[in-house]
């Protein structure tokens, strides 16, 4: 299933995150939501907050950036509010599944892996802040599945080492995301055209992991190439959660769904001439028409001929041509000029 969805590109994703507030009956609320919105795939995130830090209270331990939307809090505080309990992962993944949506989820440990294995989750995400954690890296890989790996603000190098791990272990279908680690992310930031970039570099897929607000990034990205589209997911920004402020509603991600599958189908193909579609509108175009009604005889001149739509006459191009030639029988005034008409 997980392969057939894929081939529709661009495979969007709803990240559920923390924006369930530790409220299960929220998650499934909003994983039925997803599936009505049109997305392809739910992902969780699979960690405890003993497993992402230290129970410190000082120092880097708390969250000291102007401009963060956490400032001030405790990480090991703002991890265990937005950790997702490990018991629900299996009914939500189920509940997924039984709604046509791939289930999936990003682990941030080794234990987190060997948990998600126990779940035979079909693919795997590594987090942009997890992209130089090579144990972890090289465990997912070691799972043979594919791989959806977002690179934020990794430099080339820390990504060619990142990609160099998995294919040294193995040959899991690998795809970068292009990522602004920012939350939200200003849309000057995002410098989609990063992407092409770095599948040249790479040899590999690439998509987006989106953090700004709206859909523009994602439509943009979509029509450059993504095969991935990954966006943060709520149910009522206003009600909270600890993504909410940069997570798409149910509306928006319908919108976002309809955008992105309208952009990759007007990619088309290389296409000259007109599409099947185009064919019956060339009869529109212009072409050499008489303009009154001439004997036989007649030397034609720019008072008796027209060049007018539609195109059953001469084209535009044999103008100089026939002017100066002599009417080889009767014309009538809207008749479209052929060469058997002139003498």
């Amino acid at each position: 299933m997980f392969e057939a969805t894929f081939e529709k590109m661009p495979f969007i994703i709803a990240e559920l995150s923390g924006n369930h507030d530790q409220n299960f009956e929220l998650a499934k609320a909003m994983i039925h939501a997803a599936a009505e919105a049109g997305v392809d795939a739910i992902k969780l995130q699979t960690y405890t907050p003993d497993t992402m830090t230290l129970d410190v209270r000082h120092g880097e331990f708390m969250v000291s950036e102007s401009d963060s939307l956490w400032r001030g809090t405790n990480l090991y505080d703002l991890y265990q509010k937005a950790s997702t309990p490990w018991e629900w992962h299996k009914p939500l993944f189920e509940l997924a599944e039984s709604l046509g949506l791939v289930a999936f989820s990003s682990p941030f440990d080794l234990s987190a892996v060997d948990f998600l294995e126990s779940l035979d989750v079909p693919l795997y995400k590594i987090a942009s802040f997890e992209m130089t954690d090579i144990p972890l890296i090289q465990a997912v890989a070691r799972t043979g599945k594919p791989i959806i790996m977002s690179t934020g603000m990794a430099s080339e190098a820390e990504i060619a080492e990142a990609v160099a791990t998995i294919r040294a272990i193995g040959n899991n279908p690998l795809t970068l995301l292009k990522c602004t680690s920012t939350y939200p992310a200003k849309i000057e930031d995002t410098n989609l055209v990063t992407m092409a970039d770095l599948a040249a570099k790479t040899g590999c897929p690439v998509g987006l992991s989106d953090h700004t607000r709206g859909l523009g990034a994602a439509v943009a990205a979509t029509a450059l190439g993504a095969t991935v589209i990954e966006k943060h997911f709520v149910l009522d920004r206003s009600a909270g959660g600890v993504d909410a402020e940069f997570s798409m509603e149910p509306a928006e991600m319908k919108a976002l769904v309809d955008a992105c599958r309208a952009a990759k189908a007007a990619l088309g193909t290389v296409t000259y001439g007109g599409s099947e579609a185009e064919q019956a509108a060339k009869k529109y175009r212009r072409s050499i028409y008489v303009a009154t009604d001439l004997p036989a005889g007649t030397v034609l001149t720019e008072a008796h001929l027209k060049i007018i739509r539609p195109s059953f006459g001469l084209e535009p191009k044999y103008w100089p041509d026939v002017l100066g030639k002599t009417l080889a029988r009767d014309a009538q005034k809207g008749q479209p000029l052929a060469w058997d008409m002139l003498a």
